[in-house]
């Protein structure tokens, strides 16, 4: 994952984060849940890199075994 990536997942995360606390501190029932909503994209967004991630771990270990 990109440092950009990891910067702007760890933003979407802060404001779910900021959002759900607003909107509990005032009753605000909505604002909670899109603020637990962003937090889920959030995290959606990082296992989807993380998976990326392993992917060309995987590959990069299969073309090293092969090319000896």
């Amino acid at each position: 994952m990109g440092l950009g990536d990891k910067i702007s997942n760890a933003a979407e995360d802060a404001k779910g984060k900021a959002k759900e606390g607003i909107g509990e501190a005032t009753d605000n029932e909505s604002m909670a849940n899109e603020g637990r909503v962003d937090q889920t994209k959030a995290t959606a967004k990082k296992v989807g890199e993380d998976v990326k991630d392993a992917g060309r771990d995987v590959k990069d270990g299969a073309d090293d075994l092969f090319d000896k």
